[in-house]
């Protein structure tokens, strides 16, 4: 009995702590990119107006959302004095402990100089930090420590985007792939995630902000960005083009929502170019245009001119937040609008939701700082719940009492999310809300 004890013991230390823990969110929109939250055992309802917090920790100010592996919380942020630097953090997931962080200088350059953009992304026990310049450190995820950095606006020669780099890095097999819109050549570059070293680089386009997704078409996987000129569909392991759909900007590069890819159709928005659906094969990597419809202007659209938002798509619908807050389901098959809400964030422009679906629900983080249960469908919005997580402010907008654009990660059935002064976590589980009970 002792030894069948001991080897328990034993194997319960060697348990790798990733499978000890639920849901974790260790880059931009969760596990699969998709901002699917798949944790059961979640409350139906708040308790009150505000969410009760179970740790709070003072940062900058930075649109990049938290990301959550390993026990560990991570964010980036950025401070003006006594000089200008970019910051990578790492917190302990249940107290908001800090374990570590990296400083770096980083004049900027840009517009909207609240702080960096892209998510850090952590895979096998390495964390990926991209910076609104293009500085790019690896570190070791536990500890810290520095593996490789790179300056990618010097070796790239940036045609610099007006907002900074923001495009989410991804990891495909060995690869580390960025969109920095270099020169020549270097919109997208790909690079040994291990060492740093450069394994491809592919297109001439600029950059856009929208994060890239994977997926299979056949037996290819296939690395789809929205860059500033196409909708490029590359192969991971060589940067070889599979096909390409030009989707150029008729006045700025703006395009910051990811593609959303649903049985075999691609749907892409952008607040001033409307909406493109396109249908891509589901036996080899081809593609073919479905529909695009847009709008005379920003405030006269057509379908759907998102800003930030990347919208969902449930069924034979898509739903998503128009260029002014207007939250709408679209027919997927033409684009065609079934209904407009506006009680889910107030009407302003490039007002702001971020949809996460959790089984039959639709949870909704708004700019306001709140958090809205809901469901959706083609008959309307239903609000089943909301109520604040965390107070706006003004780095990121200093218009409207400030905004909370950043996305929120979902993990170990709590929620953890940050403005331009604070990162917090809330519970979420059913049985620490009494309305549950």
């Amino acid at each position: 009995m002792n030894r069948i004890l001991l080897k328990l013991m034993l194997l319960a230390v060697l348990v790798p702590i990733s499978s000890v823990f639920a849901d974790e969110w260790p880059q931009w929109r969760g596990p699969h990119r998709d901002g699917v939250w798949s944790e059961t055992g979640i409350l139906e309802a708040f308790d009150g107006p505000e969410i009760p917090i179970r740790w709070r920790v003072p940062i900058g100010s930075g649109y990049s959302g938290p990301s959550v592996a390993d026990g560990r919380v991570y964010i980036t942020d950025r401070l003006t004095k006594p000089k200008q630097v970019e910051r990578v953090h790492c917190f302990d997931w249940e107290t908001g402990e800090l374990i570590w962080s990296f400083t770096y200088e980083c004049e900027y350059r840009i517009d909207y100089t609240a702080g960096p953009r892209a998510n850090v992304i952590i895979h096998d026990g390495l964390a990926y930090a991209l910076g609104a310049m293009g500085h790019l450190h690896c570190f070791d995820a536990a500890t810290g420590t520095l593996k490789w950095k790179k300056d990618l606006n010097t070796e790239y020669n940036i045609k610099m985007p007006t907002w900074g780099i923001a495009s989410a890095p991804i990891v495909e097999g060995s690869h580390l792939i960025v969109q920095i819109g270099g020169t020549p050549g270097a919109c997208i570059v790909a690079f040994d995630r291990e060492t740093g070293a450069e394994k491809w680089k592919a297109l001439e386009d600029n950059a856009s902000y929208s994060a890239p997704i994977v997926i299979t078409q056949g037996d290819e996987r296939v690395l789809v960005y929205w860059t500033g000129g196409h909708i490029a569909g590359l192969n991971p392991q060589t940067g070889s083009t599979h096909w390409l759909h030009p989707f150029p900007p008729t006045r700025m590069e703006i395009g910051i929502a990811s593609p959303v890819f649903y049985q075999n159709e691609l749907f892409i928005t952008d607040f001033f170019e409307g909406s493109l659906l396109l249908k891509l094969n589901p036996d080899k990597p081809m593609m073919q245009f479905g529909w695009h419809r847009k709008g005379r202007n920003e405030r006269n659209t057509d379908a759907l001119h998102s800003t930030m938002s990347t919208p969902i798509r449930l069924g034979d619908y898509i739903y998503g937040v128009d260029s002014y807050g207007e939250l709408r389901c679209l027919d997927a098959r033409n684009g065609d609008r079934i209904w407009e809400d506006l009680t889910a964030v107030p009407k302003a422009r490039w007002s702001n939701i971020h949809f996460i679906k959790n089984g039959d629900k639709v949870w909704m983080f708004n700019e306001r700082g709140e958090l809205l249960i809901t469901t959706l469908s083609p008959d309307g919005l239903n609000i089943i719940s909301r109520a604040k997580l965390i107070e706006p402010t003004r780095d990121q907008l200093n218009r409207r009492g400030g905004v909370t654009w950043a996305h929120p990660a979902f993990a170990y059935k709590h929620v953890f999310a940050r403005n331009d002064k604070e990162l917090v976590c809330a519970s979420l589980a059913k049985s620490e809300n009494r309305n549950d009970e």
